[in-house]
């Protein structure tokens, strides 16, 4: 039976004959097989959809696509089979089979992704599907559903099941953790490459190579887990992605473009073949939401972003958990339609405050959505005394970001106004008052 450090893949990481070099100065395998899924039109869409979308806005060399983010997460999943490959209970568990097929759910994780996918799926309309979702369109029939039958002798249905269905049995639990969990895949290669893209060190100043040679399955044997040598570098990882999201995703500015955008989108979805739109890359899309936009309100807003001058609407206030408890509380968490009847209420009242009219697209409410992110806790294996611990019950650094919520500590919720009213409403020192009020009307 051919094991897991037999497949092609994984051989390349040592004889180094095909590859592709990606930053930062990483070489990825391209065997026959990758390439054929690589070539396709499915696939090479991704190279004209950014990763970051509107962060490069505010970070002008985020620039960097879902393509490479693919490649360097279909890497990284070689080096995390490779390590685990030495681990007696992940190979009795998980046969080459099965590693292969994580090889391709790795590289085709991101192919449901349009443009903008994250901040459009976080405003939760009805008639828009989850990226997972839509990704089976492209997987099932086509080039990528030929390539994985013929190529890899992988059913296209296998590889839909392990991305978007709930994991039904261990070999399933220990594949998604590696695919979706404290430490998978996904984090390890965007929290590095999102940072070296935007030019900040948050994201890198962890141990990659240390965490991945510590890990290992955890005590129960259907999910990921470290050694204790992988402990600090477990901590660092936390940590960075607990800045990345206060500095570069979650940043106030980058924030107005995101509230800018989901406002303008909203105006007018119903009037686009949703279907059509998601299957652009980006600069298609764009050019496509401005056409339909007009000049209406949602035509400012996109013009604000995509057009001739960049025109980002200004920070009026913000609350969080420390900065104004109760106000946060209120806001936070809001169904879309809610927080934009509250803007709307909002922008009415500030028009009788500062005596000038504000548009009811004029101000904007940006809060955390609905959904929460994943919660980071993992097992630590210590050999010696042959006991597993929660990382979050060895480390003062994770135990507070595992056991208090992480998105309340660094997505605020903020309110931006157009910025001809900047100056007028930033006179006022009773906005949270105002915002109470909205709040108070949009209720009744």
């Amino acid at each position: 039976m051919k094991s897991i450090r037999d497949i092609p893949e994984i051989q390349g990481l040592e004889t180094r004959r095909q590859l592709i070099r990606i930053p930062p100065e990483m070489d990825v395998p391209m065997t026959p097989r990758v390439r054929q899924i690589v070539d396709t039109v499915e696939f090479q869409r991704l190279a004209k959809i950014s990763q970051l979308g509107l962060v490069s806005l505010v970070y002008p060399a985020a620039h960097h696509s879902r393509f490479e983010h693919c490649l360097g997460t279909y890497r990284t999943a070689l080096l995390y089979l490779k390590q685990l490959s030495y681990d007696d209970r992940f190979s009795e568990a998980i046969q080459s089979q099965d590693a292969e097929l994580l090889i391709v759910a790795a590289l085709l994780h991101d192919l449901g992704h349009w443009p903008f996918c994250h901040p459009i799926e976080d405003i939760q309309l009805p008639s828009v599907p989850e990226h997972e979702l839509f990704a089976n369109s492209f997987m099932l029939e086509g080039e990528i559903a030929d390539a994985l039958r013929d190529d890899w002798g992988i059913q296209p249905r296998d590889v839909v099941a392990l991305l978007s269905e709930k994991p039904r049995d261990k070999k399933s639990r220990i594949l998604s953790s590696i695919l979706s969990g404290p430490i998978d895949i996904d984090k390890m290669d965007y929290l590095a490459r999102d940072s070296l893209h935007a030019g900040v060190p948050y994201g890198r100043n962890f141990d990659q190579q240390r965490l991945i040679g510590s890990l290992c399955l955890n005590e129960s044997g259907d999910g990921l887990a470290i050694t204790e040598k992988g402990r600090t570098a477990a901590e660092m990882m936390v940590f960075a992605r607990y800045v990345m999201f206060s500095e570069v995703y979650w940043h106030h500015a980058v924030r107005a473009a995101t509230a800018m955008l989901q406002r303008a989108f909203y105006e007018m979805y119903e009037e686009l073949d949703l279907d059509a739109l998601f299957r652009l890359t980006e600069e298609p899309m764009i050019g496509q939401l401005l056409e339909k936009s007009g000049n209406g309100p949602a035509g400012e807003l996109l013009n604000g972003l995509f057009g001739p001058a960049r025109r980002i609407y200004k920070r009026l206030s913000q609350f969080s958990l420390i900065e104004d408890e109760s106000t946060y509380q209120l806001l936070a968490r809001r169904p879309y339609p809610w927080l934009i009847r509250c803007a709307e209420e909002l922008a009415r009242i500030l028009s009788q405050q500062i005596g000038q009219r504000v548009a009811p697209h004029e101000v904007l409410f940006d809060a955390p959505p609905m959904g929460l992110e994943v919660q980071f806790n993992i097992q630590v294996h210590y050999p010696k005394q042959e006991t597993f611990r929660w990382l979050g019950d060895v480390s003062p650094v994770v135990k507070a970001l595992a056991t208090k919520q992480f998105d309340d500590f660094v997505k605020r919720v903020r309110i931006f106004v157009h910025p001809r009213i900047r100056t007028a409403a930033s006179r006022l020192d009773n906005i949270s008052e105002l915002v109470i009020e909205a709040a108070n009307r949009t209720e009744s």
